[in-house]
Formats: structure tokens, C-alpha cells, sequence
């Protein structure tokens, strides 16, 4: 991988996330978050963080990605794309069965995985979404036995752990995000 590769990715997510926001910023705000968590985890992993939710929101298809990106970006994508389901509960459900099986070079989604969730933590922390911490809060405990792997991203697990803690829960209450 290169940084024109990492531009490229930035670039298409961009596009395809189009006016799309992330609370009350641009959803650039998000993506620029996870991949600059990403940075000591390699350009790819970077590339993978841009990309982590544009099959999931946009009209982006994974083999379009797959084209642009390769199969290893492709299949990491795969994995963190949400598998359909009724409700917030169903598809997460789903989508953490699915983590909870990955082997081999596919795990960078797994630490993608962890700094989108780390991402969106610090988010609610810092502007005080009680009820979105929340959410994030009573699925902490399965989203981490699906996605944890020793050694693979410890210091960001430590990190959204921390956040995770009852002394760290924001204090003024807003409306959930889906």
C-alpha cells in the first residue's frame, strides 16, 4: 500500500458518503477519527477505516471495492459491514458471530473494528451523548468477546475500555443513535 492508496480511499469514501453527517459534523470528521487511530496499525488498516462503512451506508458494492482496493480491503469491509437484520439488536447479533470467527490476515478488520468503535466512544464522551454511550456501554462486553484478540490492538482495547467505565459515562442525556 501507498498514499496514493490511502488518498484514493479517503477520496471514494468522501464521494460516496456524500452529504451524509456523523452527529453534527461532516462524516469526514468520523472517517478522519478511525484512520488517524489507525495510524500505527499501517497504511492498509487506514485504508480499511475510510472504508469501513461505505457498503454498509452508502451505494457502494463490495465489489467495487474489491476493483478499487483489493480482495484482502474487500473482505475486511465485508466483515464490518453490518448483516441485515430487524433491529439495532438482530444485526449486531449477526455482525459480532461473524467477527468472532476471523483468522489470519482478515483480523485487520478486527482492529478497524475496534477504532470505529473507539472512534465513536470518544465522540460520545466528548459532546455528552449519554444514551449513545450508553448503547455502546451494554454491548461492550460482547462486541469485545467477539473482536478482542490478545496482542493485536491492546492499547486501543485499554483505551475504549476506559471509556467504557462508569466514571467516564457523560453526563447530559441525548437521543440514541441506530
Amino acid at each position: 500500500m501507498n498514499t496514493s492508496s490511502l488518498s484514493a480511499a479517503r477520496a471514494y469514501a468522501l464521494s460516496m458518503h456524500g452529504a451524509q453527517m456523523y452527529g453534527a459534523h461532516p462524516y469526514s470528521h468520523h472517517l478522519d477519527a478511525v484512520a488517524l487511530t489507525l495510524l500505527p496499525y499501517g497504511q492498509e488498516a487506514q485504508v480499511i477505516g475510510y472504508l469501513h462503512d461505505v457498503v454498509e451506508d452508502t451505494d457502494a458494492t463490495l465489489a467495487e471495492v474489491r476493483l478499487r482496493f483489493g480482495d484482502l480491503v474487500a473482505a475486511c469491509v465485508a466483515l464490518l459491514t453490518d448483516e441485515p437484520g430487524a433491529n439495532r439488536k438482530e444485526r449486531k447479533s449477526k455482525t459480532y458471530a461473524k467477527l468472532a470467527r476471523v483468522t489470519g490476515a482478515e483480523e485487520l478488520a478486527l482492529v478497524v473494528k475496534v477504532a470505529d468503535r473507539l472512534s465513536n466512544v470518544r465522540a460520545c464522551v466528548a459532546d455528552a451523548h449519554r444514551d449513545l454511550w450508553n448503547v455502546y456501554r451494554g454491548e461492550h462486553e460482547v462486541f469485545k468477546a467477539a473482536a478482542f484478540r490478545a496482542g493485536l490492538c491492546d492499547a486501543l482495547w485499554s483505551e475504549l475500555d476506559e471509556l467504557m467505565s462508569d466514571e467516564k459515562q457523560p453526563r447530559n442525556a441525548s437521543k440514541a443513535e441506530s
